[in-house]
């Protein structure tokens, strides 16, 4: 039996969600829209049209492709400066590694953005596969990605642990089928997500911790 881990990125591996929600707040302050404090777990984890919608709703706007848009490109802009990465990034890596695991990342970002940020942090080599959200049909929360995340690397998805920080992404793991890490980054849990995990864990060495009693 093959095993697998599966990797979201963006607030999980690397500290950039927060690049981009400052990016967000920084259109709708050019727009003068005040966000409704919900946008922030609503819009997390998602691509394509699922974004657009949300971005619709909470911009007031008809189409919200340009602003997807403007916000990717901001962002790919300030990451080209600087990857911040989670605590326990290589630790986790390195654990899965030694223990025979299949690796892969499966973000909503784009896949030359998880290449650049994976080759900024010198990780690269870790990884068996890289899945865009864009490369499926439908976004988190629909389990699209990780499914062809889990066939990228040969596993089953039951036989895989998905990490995720964002709600969205939680529901598509679970909906996948695969056991569900949770390091919370903008929010923590809800009853209802909880119910979703395996475990949820304060940080990624935590998750090592954690994991090294039962693998």
């Amino acid at each position: 039996m093959t095993k697998g881990t599966i990797f979201d990125m963006d607030g999980l591996l690397f500290d950039t969600e927060q690049v981009f929600q400052k990016n967000w707040q920084k259109i709708a302050d050019e727009m003068g829209v005040v966000l409704d404090p919900e946008f922030r777990s609503t819009i997390c984890g998602t691509n394509g049209a699922l974004m657009n919608s949300i971005i619709e709703r909470f911009y007031h706007v008809e189409d919200g492709q340009p602003i997807q848009e403007a916000v990717y490109r901001m962002v790919h802009e300030d990451l080209e400066k600087e990857v911040p990465e989670k605590p326990g990034l290589r630790e986790i890596l390195k654990f899965f590694k030694e223990n025979g695991y299949r690796v892969a990342v499966a973000s909503s970002s784009t896949k030359e953005q998880i290449r650049h940020n994976l080759e900024s942090a010198g990780v690269a080599e870790y990884f068996d596969a890289l899945v865009s959200g864009k490369e499926v049909e439908h976004g988190k929360p629909a389990p699209d990605v990780f499914l062809k995340a889990a066939a990228d690397i040969g596993c089953a998805p039951e036989d895989c642990y998905v990490f995720e920080d964002a709600f969205n992404g939680v529901k598509a793991g679970y909906a996948a089928g695969s056991k569900v890490i949770m390091i919370p980054d903008m929010l923590q849990p809800t009853d209802e997500i909880r119910a979703l995990t395996h475990h949820v864990c304060s940080s990624l060495l935590e998750a090592v911790e954690v994991l090294s009693k039962e693998i």
